[in-house]
């Protein structure tokens, strides 16, 4: 009985920490943004309100000049459990040398990007025990840091925004040994992901290979296996009322947050219950060989698509040298669009 205690007690653990996820960032989200207008205005706190717009303005670049991370942030264990509800699991296929600097290039989306939050934004799969003398930072949309509070705590795990500004101050201007994590396919890959496919948009995806010649980073491909299996998305039938209903609304959320706005849901709080929480299904990012890069300052476009061509090659070989191990069967395919 015992026993059985503890497991019950580590299930809700894991469960409380996806849990937290949201909510915590929504709360860190709205805390300044209603509190500042509202002390401005109708308190006599109106000075703190000036304060916290002063630090702002003050320290508005540092999201984009490296960021202001944290060892013990990445190191919680909020993170193990949070890792350990799925689980999700970094594996390393070769050493990558502190010497030279790298975009490890991560698919697919998915709804949430699980596996390359935990495994490169914290420190509960041992990033830095496997890839020692390594400094990661994810890329993720500007807007996060706009906003108080919220923009600290992404920083202080190594979140930048994925802007070019940004990621080539990360790969020119921190020395060696740094490598920003882009998920490529970005929120219109979110929209295609499913359980039991494969589906990449990247055939039209350059700017990332056109960073890294001009900033001489070494390309990796990544590869997370479990990814598209932890929601189940709704994709309603074209032509039907709830299809048009659908795709307006992800239309007009995209265009006014820049997000695409996906119809998925998971399991509920007990196994087998329908909720928003992901489905305990195993997350593995298999992260491959470091593909050489020459620095040139402006790259033509013959030889954007040189290496652009050398990276898709480079990710199929990935793929399909890991995708029975992890789960899927040997006949599917990894479809780019």
């Amino acid at each position: 009985m015992a026993f059985l205690s503890r497991l019950d007690l580590q299930e809700t653990l894991q469960t409380l920490s996806v849990l937290q996820w949201i909510p915590v960032y929504v709360f860190l989200g709205a805390v300044p943004i209603l509190l500042i207008p509202y002390f401005l205005v109708f308190t006599k706190f109106w000075t703190l309100s000036v304060l916290a717009l002063a630090w702002l303005a003050y320290d508005w670049n540092t999201h984009s000049q490296g960021g202001r991370r944290s060892a013990w942030v990445r190191n919680w264990t909020l993170w193990k459990y949070f890792g350990n509800y799925f689980p999700i699991k970094l594996v390393k296929t070769q050493d990558l040398s502190p010497k030279h600097n790298y975009i490890i290039a991560s698919h697919p989306h998915g709804i949430v990007s699980y596996g390359v939050f935990i495994n490169f934004a914290t420190e509960a799969t041992g990033f830095a025990r496997i890839f020692p003398g390594i400094t990661p930072s994810v890329g993720t949309l500007e807007g996060i840091f706009w906003i108080p509070i919220v923009r600290e705590y992404v920083m202080s795990m190594g979140v930048c925004p994925v802007s070019e500004s940004a990621l080539k101050y990360l790969l020119t201007q921190k020395g060696s040994g740094n490598a920003v994590v882009v998920v490529v396919g970005g929120a219109a890959e979110a929209l295609l992901c499913q359980p039991g496919v494969s589906t990449l948009v990247l055939k039209q995806r350059k700017g990332f290979v056109k960073l890294a010649l001009t900033t001489g980073a070494y390309l990796v491909p990544s590869y997370s296996f479990g990814e598209n299996e932890v929601y189940n998305q709704e994709t309603f039938p074209e032509g039907t009322w709830i299809r048009f209903f659908q795709k307006t609304f992800q239309d007009t959320f995209k265009k006014i947050l820049g997000l695409n706005f996906c119809t998925f849901h998971g399991r509920g709080l007990t196994r087998g219950s329908w909720g928003f929480l992901p489905f305990n299904r195993p997350i593995t990012t298999v992260v491959g060989e470091p593909l050489p890069i020459p620095r040139i300052k402006k790259p033509n476009k013959k030889t954007v698509d040189k290496y652009h061509a050398l990276y898709i090659s480079a990710l199929r070989k990935l793929f399909e040298q890991h995708k029975v191990h992890y789960g899927l069967p040997e006949t599917q395919e990894l479809t780019i669009i």
